[in-house]
């Protein structure tokens, strides 16, 4: 088995039928072309993505990353993706991965090519890079004004701030910033001072026994992670909440994480220069959950 699986895929319109799915993706070598030099995924970023973490042979939350991809495809314009096409491809690719080891396996539905008839997709899943040391010490982080203000996502909804687009320079462009800064991450904050996200991250806080997290809006993708660990955190008898944080809020915080589908959860030791308090028990409790089978 290899450690990397490319599928380009044919989408097929949502309520195509489904009898005969292996016959609308194919594999082919990573090292072989695969784009047309006219495709808007690259040329523009036109196109949105989702990234889902593999871990021993299981695709972590498959359907929950599903139904963000077709919301981001609807806020996109784009056509709306067929869910059990992408579930087939999903459950072939990973058959071919190996069964153990953890792997990120990335969703590519693009506009296609210019005045082209049909949108491109495709499907890569690869060796996931070792986070074991962001897991076990945490990371240190920065804030970075993201130059909107609160509410700009409902005034102006063609910036697409809710979409996960394949646009992703400025989320780049931080994480170089935060570097810069000798930090390992980054928290953007709205020009008026409320906590967003992370470039490619959810924002988790602890105050004494709650737990809480920016209020889903336009302006935030909503983490699939991040629901997951509320999910088990209520379960666990703890509460959440969903609420306008205040940069002030993070500052005092007891604990904080910024958690995704393949790094997982990583605790914040430290915020713009200063240290944060860290819970390592915590940590790895939620990992340990974030590494079991989820669907």
């Amino acid at each position: 088995m290899a450690d990397t699986i490319t599928l380009l895929i044919e989408p097929l319109p949502a309520d195509a039928d489904v009898s005969r799915l292996e016959a609308t993706f194919h594999e082919v070598d990573e090292t072989a072309p695969a784009l047309r030099v006219g495709e808007l995924s690259t040329q523009r970023g036109d196109g949105i993505f989702e990234t889902i973490g593999v871990v021993d042979g299981h695709a972590q939350e498959t359907r929950p990353h599903l139904d963000r991809l077709r919301n981001s495809a609807r806020i996109c314009e784009l056509p709306e993706p067929n869910l059990p096409q992408w579930e087939a491809a999903i459950a072939r690719a990973v058959a071919a991965l190996p069964p153990t080891g953890e792997f990120a396996l990335k969703l590519v539905l693009s506009r296609g090519v210019e005045h082209g008839p049909a949108p491109t997709a495709w499907l890569h899943a690869t060796r996931a890079a070792d986070f074991g040391a962001a897991r076990e010490r945490g990371i240190r982080v920065v804030t970075l004004d993201r130059g909107y203000a609160r509410g700009t996502a409902e005034r102006a909804p063609w910036l697409l701030m809710g979409a996960k687009t394949l646009s992703y320079a400025v989320n780049m462009a931080a994480l170089r910033e935060a570097k810069r800064r000798g930090a390992d991450d980054a928290i953007f904050l709205t020009s008026d001072g409320y906590v967003m996200e992370g470039p490619t991250s959810s924002v988790i806080l602890r105050h004494g026994d709650v737990w809480s997290t920016p209020a889903p809006s336009g302006a935030i993708l909503h983490g699939t992670t991040q629901l997951s660990l509320f999910e088990h955190l209520a379960t666990t008898g703890r509460d959440t909440e969903y609420r306008d944080i205040p940069v002030h809020d993070l500052l005092t915080a007891d604990a904080a994480w910024l958690v995704s589908s393949v790094r997982l959860a990583a605790g914040v030791v430290e915020l713009d220069g200063s240290p944060m308090p860290y819970d390592a028990e915590e940590t790895r409790e939620l990992n340990a959950y974030l590494l079991s089978p989820r669907d």
